[in-house]
């Protein structure tokens, strides 16, 4: 076992590198003309670790400033199925006029690490990277491998990073047969301060996609009935408003059963939506995952306020349960009928089992931090590298483990204002990893 000194100091610089993270800006617009790129983080993250002694891969996938960070810890046992432990470097946008704290200030303030990042998730690469270098310095050898990978552009699908190492570089993967991430493991409160964390087993499908119509370019001032701009407005709106069908999957229904073990509330199948709303702040997530969505999310279309333009297009988020592609795809057919374009970029579905050794490795690890919690699957409704590692035949779960206030609305910091995360947690996490890394 690991001295209790020992890891508190791990947990202590856990917080001092996740801060150290989040003041390196690595905003992915998604625009190669805009975004910043991953490559300062990458080398802070190459520092740390070849100054405790690993041999890394350093792998440039590419773009401007695209850079992934790859190293592995020999195991005890090097017939076992290595554990890849992934994180993304990069962040989405976010505008310093709307933020309490600069977004990429790092700032330790009032029991937080504030910062773009801080859940998304510079926090669990934090972790990761103080308990890799913690590792080395003290010789610690893990039961298995650990693949430790810090990659780049998973806001934007992984292109230059998930999804180009295993397109190009899988070797570097050689041997993992599972795998842990993000947004997965955080606790919820429920009744009578009895917390669950929430491990996340499946995840929707994602699709971007664009649509497009076509018409006649004209005089504003003329009579137009063929304007690309309101047929794309109308086909918008129809699709915005729609509400796909509620479909229970394993994940969604084991977690429910467990919620209704722990609180007693029933959750009916002919009221799911208003008895999901009972979860509080975490019932947007949840409910997110009881149907498929396809979100408006951009229109373009025109140059000139009197010129119609010819084309019209709009972009739509669309996430989509497991096993829903085919019905989602005739759905979508029949709602925008033959004369919208449409295009798209797609991640596929993930989903496992709530079961299995890892599995008991992670409850019993968060079980010996918080003796009074439980642990439960569940579905998180919006996507993750482990969507490209899949291909590999890897088995992927969330778990970047946090011991949450009871009244933080933690679903809303991913991607939004004032992203921050408990320097309590952090150091709970860090212990949770700990153990879990020792046993799994």
């Amino acid at each position: 076992m690991t001295e209790p000194s020992l890891i508190d100091a791990a947990a202590d610089e856990a917080v001092t590198l996740t801060s150290e993270l989040l003041r390196i800006d690595t905003t992915n617009t998604g625009d190669p003309t805009t975004l910043v790129g991953e490559r300062a983080a990458a080398e802070f993250v190459a520092e740390k670790l070849t100054e405790v002694g690993y041999d890394i891969e350093y792998v440039e996938s590419g773009g401007k400033d695209r850079h992934n960070v790859i190293a592995r810890l020999a195991g005890a046992d090097r017939s076992r199925g290595a554990l890849l432990v992934h994180g993304h470097l990069d962040v989405v946008p976010a505008d310093p006029s709307e933020w309490s704290v600069h977004p990429f200030s790092g700032a330790i303030e009032d029991g937080y690490v504030w910062g773009r990042g801080a859940v998304d998730m510079k926090d669990m690469v934090g972790m990761t990277l103080a308990l890799a270098r913690h590792y080395k310095r003290h010789g610690i050898v893990p039961p298995r491998d650990l693949i430790f990978a810090f990659l780049a552009d998973e806001e934007a699908g992984g292109k230059f990073g998930a999804q180009w190492l295993v397109d190009h570089r899988p070797e570097l993967f050689e041997g993992a047969t599972e795998a842990i991430s993000e947004v997965g493991g955080f606790s919820i409160t429920l009744r009578d301060n009895v917390r669950a964390y929430l491990i996340e087993t499946a995840e929707k499908g994602i699709r971007w996609m664009k649509l497009r119509v076509r018409g006649t370019a004209g005089h504003g001032s003329m009579i137009h009935r063929d304007n690309a701009v309101t047929k794309l407005s109308e086909a918008v709106a129809k699709l915005g408003n729609h509400q796909f069908p509620i479909v229970l999957t394993d994940s969604v229904r084991e977690f429910l059963a467990g919620v209704t073990e722990i609180t007693g509330w029933d959750f009916p199948e002919d009221d799911l939506e208003g008895s999901v709303a009972k979860l509080g702040n975490i019932s947007r997530m949840i409910g997110a995952t009881l149907r498929d969505t396809a979100n408006p999310t951009m229109l373009t279309a025109g140059y000139k306020s009197n010129v119609i333009p010819s084309t019209a297009e709009a972009a739509v988020d669309c996430r989509i349960l497991p096993g829903r592609i085919e019905a989602f795809d005739k759905e979508l057919a029949e709602l925008l009928g033959p004369d919208i374009e449409r295009e798209w970029m797609e991640l596929p579905p993930v989903e496992t089992t709530f079961d299995g050794a890892l599995v008991d490795a992670m409850s019993a690890a968060v079980l010996a931090e918080d003796p009074g919690a439980r642990t439960l699957p569940y579905m998180l409704s919006g996507g993750t590298d482990a969507k490209s590692f899949q291909r590999l035949g890897i088995r992927n779960f969330g778990f970047a483990p946090l011991q949450l206030p009871a009244d933080l609305d933690f679903s809303a910091l991913f991607h939004g204002v004032d992203e921050r995360v408990p320097v309590d947690a952090l150091k709970f996490g860090t212990r949770v990893l700990d153990r879990f890394f020792r046993t799994s």
